[in-house]
């Protein structure tokens, strides 16, 4: 099942499904997460990020030849960090540039983004896609000057400026994607393919990082997880490839669709 988030014409948010024929219905969600359908068509006036995230967990160099052309040396465990909720920007909206806390190396990311349905700790792997809601397009926009030399060591400066996490374009139940670990993945900049991979590259699968997330750790509902990006990233190519005004970036995975956002500078 296809999920989009989206507001009406009286800017209530709302969420639907998409039919087999391409209408819209609105469908409604319980406290626990639980889907019922309708049959009543979706005003939709804006699509919106599918989801409205309690946490943005990010896992870094989970792709085995994104490994190799960063040159990093593959960790025992995953490598994590997080983005700050403010980074969330809906399909078809800009990411901005920095300018008041600048940055000439913005970056992109295609990425699958896992949504957990229920609070879930201490999961094991084989019971692990049990807690998953649904997986939609991410990009992990990077300002590499910020994670690389201006962060203190750290990543989450140069990956939590606003609109630095594009999600959507729909949200895809588990029952449409029952491999998250076999999607074609792809960035598309200003029409050239520029990231192609597949999600079987990673070197943590989607089950083995909820686990890892999960452990002694409590995830709520609503928690995205992003999964890692593969090669070809603007820092890695000769000469780097920068995001810059006027850019049209697209994630794209297969079974979820395009996430498509220009590229503007932050007034």
């Amino acid at each position: 099942m296809k999920i989009i988030r989206y507001t009406d014409r009286s800017q209530r948010i709302h969420w639907a499904r998409y039919q087999d024929d391409g209408i819209a219905t609105k469908i409604n969600f319980d406290s626990s997460n639980n889907i019922t359908l309708t049959n009543e068509p979706a005003d939709v006036v804006k699509v919106l990020a599918p989801v409205d995230p309690r946490a943005i967990w990010c896992i870094g160099l989970n792709y085995q030849l994104h490994a190799q052309e960063t040159g990093a040396k593959v960790s025992e465990y995953p490598v994590l960090f997080m983005k700050g909720l403010n980074t969330l920007q809906h399909p078809g909206d800009p990411i901005l540039l920095p300018t008041h806390l600048a940055s000439q190396e913005v970056d992109y990311e295609c990425e699958l983004a896992v949504v957990i349905g229920r609070m879930c700790k201490n999961v094991s792997r084989d019971h692990a896609l049990e807690y998953v809601l649904g997986y939609t397009c991410a990009n992990d926009v990077s300002a590499r000057d910020w994670q690389k030399r201006y962060g203190g060591s750290q990543w989450c400066r140069g990956k939590s400026f606003d609109t630095f996490c594009p999600l959507g374009p729909c949200l895809v139940t588990p029952d449409g994607i029952p491999n998250p670990n076999n999607l074609n993945i792809y960035t598309i900049l200003n029409g050239e393919t520029v990231q192609e991979s597949n999600t079987s590259d990673m070197i943590f699968d989607v089950p083995r990082l909820i686990e890892f997330l999960s452990g002694s750790t409590t995830l709520l509902p609503g928690t995205v997880i992003l999964t890692g990006t593969p090669s070809g990233v603007g820092m890695s190519r000769t000469p780097p490839v920068w995001l810059k005004e006027g850019d049209i970036v697209t994630v794209e995975i297969e079974k979820i669709g395009p996430l498509t956002n220009p590229v503007s500078r932050e007034c």
